[in-house]
């Protein structure tokens, strides 16, 4: 399980930009009373500024014209957090490839995550090279819903346990809309070989009118969207496809 080092120096500083509105909600965060609005699949990702591990950033401005993910933790110097970094460490070439960003979030001051970084280099034989959120007054973990609104405006004095739900994946678009969301346990590490794979599909199927069937992966056949009519299909697809009943039509994946 994820559990916190004891002795950690605490400080650092982070803003947001307050105010930030979705499609039907408006975020204020200077208000300890404010209350948690659920994030949603295609809701707009919260802009917020903030000190990072490689400077103050402006997380819509950051994402620029391609996706991003931001991946939350509870605490620095946690076990399963360690494993976490390392391997996502080992994977940023592959997001790369696919014009995605990496930043990472975890409920600690900056100054810690550079420490946390050179052990994770050390154990997992990768470094951290994309940037570390310091959210130490727990804004962004509050303004992503990933603790209540009552959690107070520090980190001093909290354990990982008390954070145990700053354990989410958020995949976000060019568009700056959230497109996947995923938690997980503090006990269970997670699948970020799974994340790759769901881009891949999203990305797929937002250049192509295709669905992506159950444990798909890149080059595997994919279905036609229901609301493609068969006159359509037979335009983009002039060889046919497969199909076992009227509503599941399968061809190769397209280029």
């Amino acid at each position: 399980m994820c559990f916190a080092a004891p002795g950690l120096t605490k400080g650092a500083s982070l803003s947001l930009n307050l105010g930030v509105s979705t499609s039907k909600r408006k975020f204020q965060t200077e208000s300890l009373e404010e209350t948690n609005v659920s994030l949603r699949i295609n809701d707009t990702a919260p802009n917020f500024t903030a000190e990072t591990t490689q400077g103050t950033i402006n997380f819509h401005e950051w994402i620029g014209d391609g996706w991003a993910i931001l991946f939350s933790h509870p605490k620095d110097f946690t076990p399963v957090c360690t494993t976490e970094l390392g391997y996502m460490a080992g994977l940023q070439p592959e997001f790369a490839k696919r014009n995605t960003k990496i930043l990472g979030l975890s409920v600690d001051p900056v100054t810690n995550h550079s420490k946390w970084a050179a052990d994770i280099e050390e154990t997992q034989g990768h470094k951290v090279s994309f940037p570390m959120i310091g959210d130490p007054e727990l804004k962004i973990a509050k303004l992503y819903d990933m603790l209540p609104a009552a959690s107070g405006n520090t980190a001093e004095g909290r354990t990982a346990a008390d954070n145990a739900t700053v354990r989410t994946v958020f995949v976000v678009g060019p568009d700056k809309k959230i497109k996947l969301q995923l938690s997980y346990p503090m006990s269970t590490g997670r699948n970020f070989d799974e994340v790759l794979r769901v881009l891949d599909s999203m990305q797929l199927t937002a250049k192509h009118k295709v669905a992506t069937p159950v444990n798909w992966k890149q080059g595997e056949e994919v279905i036609i969207l229901p609301s493609v009519s068969n006159d359509e299909a037979k335009a983009k697809y002039p060889n046919g496809w497969k199909s076992p009943k009227p509503y599941l039509r399968i061809v190769p994946q397209p280029k």
